[in-house]
């Protein structure tokens, strides 16, 4: 999975590509009135949903590996004025000191874990810090043909302003999926362009994504002690269908 901590390298960057985006934070804060805290984030990285959360008021716990990520997000909050408290673990040997009635893992997140060793490792750290009958929310990418059958040359994906760079970013991905491994390996390139569009530099990361099917991941739940009690299409909670591009579960310790 080492190759996997390119793509979160710049911490600053990745925030100022990704930290604008909320999707999934209305389901959260359903299921957090339901459950109460503390509420554990999984790979929570520079606080994207953790800090949300916390400002309305719920006692969050944000974990992560990457201890630059951590770093940003505790200056986030700490900016903020909002009290979280921030953990370098391993989510696949979680070692917390409490349990938790709601623990949740955005971003694909759950897909950096490639074997089913690993996956099975995630799900019992997982139960074992889930209070009785608390919930685990997480979201995968579905994988529909065209996902996973996108073209091995450079594809534009999306343009974003670097705000630190005062640049423009083109963005474009190439993918290889290995059907064996059920692994896509994404190379993402950023192009920095001038105000003419000129590409001053080019920047590449590598990040490779476990694919898991409906059926496949209904029996690993169902073995990690996890009842599902729903599957969606996306975070406003729509039924999961054929042209998913998602799939939310929310489950329950079982």
């Amino acid at each position: 999975m080492s190759n996997n901590l390119e793509e979160y390298s710049d911490p600053i960057s990745y925030d100022i590509e990704n930290d604008a985006y909320t999707g999934e934070l209305d389901l959260l804060t359903e299921w957090a009135i339901n459950q109460g805290g503390p509420i554990i984030d999984l790979a929570c990285g520079t606080g994207r949903m953790t800090i949300p959360l916390a400002q309305k008021g719920f006692h969050l716990i944000g974990v992560d590996l990457h201890a630059g990520m951590l770093e940003r997000a505790k200056l986030k909050a700490h900016d903020q004025n909002i009290k979280i408290e921030w953990i370098e673990q391993d989510c696949t040997a979680l070692q917390l000191k409490q349990k938790s009635p709601l623990i949740f893992m955005v971003g694909n997140s759950f897909q950096h874990f490639h074997t089913n060793e690993q996956q099975n490792l995630v799900l019992r750290s997982i139960h074992n810090h889930l209070e009785k009958d608390g919930t685990f929310i997480f979201g995968i990418r579905f994988p529909n043909a065209e996902e996973l059958l996108q073209p091995s040359t450079e594809e534009y994906w999306k343009t974003y302003t670097d705000t630190v760079e005062d640049k423009k970013v083109d963005v474009f991905t190439i993918s290889e999926y290995d059907p064996l491994e059920q692994i896509q390996l994404y190379t993402t390139i950023r192009k920095y362009m001038d105000e003419n569009d000129k590409v001053l530099e080019e920047r590449k990361t590598n990040i490779s994504l476990r694919y898991t099917y409906p059926k496949e991941m209904e029996r690993l739940l169902t073995e990690n002690g996890l009842d599902i009690l729903h599957v969606y299409k996306d975070w406003k909670g729509s039924p999961l269908s054929r042209d998913s591009d998602e799939m939310i579960y929310v489950c329950r310790k079982g």
